[in-house]
């Protein structure tokens, strides 16, 4: 069953969304050629700390394996799940997908973006465009009435026109009190398909997008995610609010109150 959330419940995901939003800025503002990937996930750490919140990724469990970092920062060709490292420097040409996850007072922010770094070739460039775009257009269909395969659709409709791979191994998701929850929203499907769209659902919705087919492997780490045929990849993720009056982004910077600490006396 797909959780709808209730006004208070609403209130917190507003809040947890907004702190995942405003560092996932913070980080792209940091991605530039020279820098490692485990310099932004320190950035990264520091960032959710300093909002009161804790890293929902960093010792998320799938069987025996715990993810070992608290951001996920993908390079290139790889789709999502990467792992920070001292040894991965950004390069000219390069592209980085930051991918954060938070937590606050119980309730899940999940946001994703994928960065130039310095100068990219215009075929990458468009890649990127294509992407964010299909994330936009899915977002849109993220309306009280629909169903969820009109996102699908709509997503894989645009990205397939540009002739780009639509990754099938990893979705969309509901997202709440835990980090995935109901409905699974793949970036592939028919229109007129799913579960009927309701009002009070949150929603992440994110296209991953391979420059070349929509196979994918994983690595020997057993949580980096690649492109079968080494292609570039790119990933944009936004967590949306359906309402009557349309769909609401919710991970969206702002300004958010600092977390009161109590003082010795």
């Amino acid at each position: 069953m797909i959780p709808i959330k209730n006004d208070r419940q609403i209130t917190h995901m507003r809040e947890s969304c907004a702190i995942a939003a405003n560092v996932l800025q913070e980080l792209k503002a940091l991605v530039r050629p020279g820098i490692s990937t485990q310099d932004l996930e320190e950035a990264g750490r520091a960032a959710i700390a300093r909002h009161g919140a804790r890293s929902a990724c960093y010792g998320y469990q799938i069987g025996s394996r715990r993810y070992p970092a608290h951001t996920c920062i993908s390079v290139n060709e790889e789709v999502v799940h990467g792992i920070p490292s001292f040894r991965r420097i950004l390069r000219d040409g390069d592209i980085v997908s930051l991918d954060i996850v938070v937590e606050h007072e119980g309730y899940i922010g999940d946001n994703a973006v994928t960065v130039p770094v310095g100068l990219i070739a215009p075929a990458i460039q468009q890649l990127l465009r294509v992407t964010e775009e299909a994330l936009r257009l899915g977002l849109a269909e993220a309306r009280v009435g629909h169903r969820i395969g009109d996102i699908s659709s709509a997503i894989q409709r645009h990205v397939e026109g540009h002739g780009y791979g639509v990754v099938r191994d990893m979705v969309g998701h509901g997202v709440g009190l835990s980090m995935h929850e109901e409905p699974q929203i793949p970036n592939f499907g028919r229109r007129n398909s799913g579960d009927r769209i309701k009002a009070g659902m949150t929603l992440a919705i994110e296209p991953m997008v391979n420059l070349g087919g929509y196979r994918t492997k994983m690595l020997s780490d057993g949580w980096t995610v690649v492109a079968a045929d080494g292609s570039p990849s790119a990933h944009f993720e936004h967590t949306v609010l359906t309402t009557e009056k349309g769909p609401e982004i919710l991970t969206i910077p702002r300004p958010i109150l600092a977390p009161v600490h109590a003082t010795a006396t």
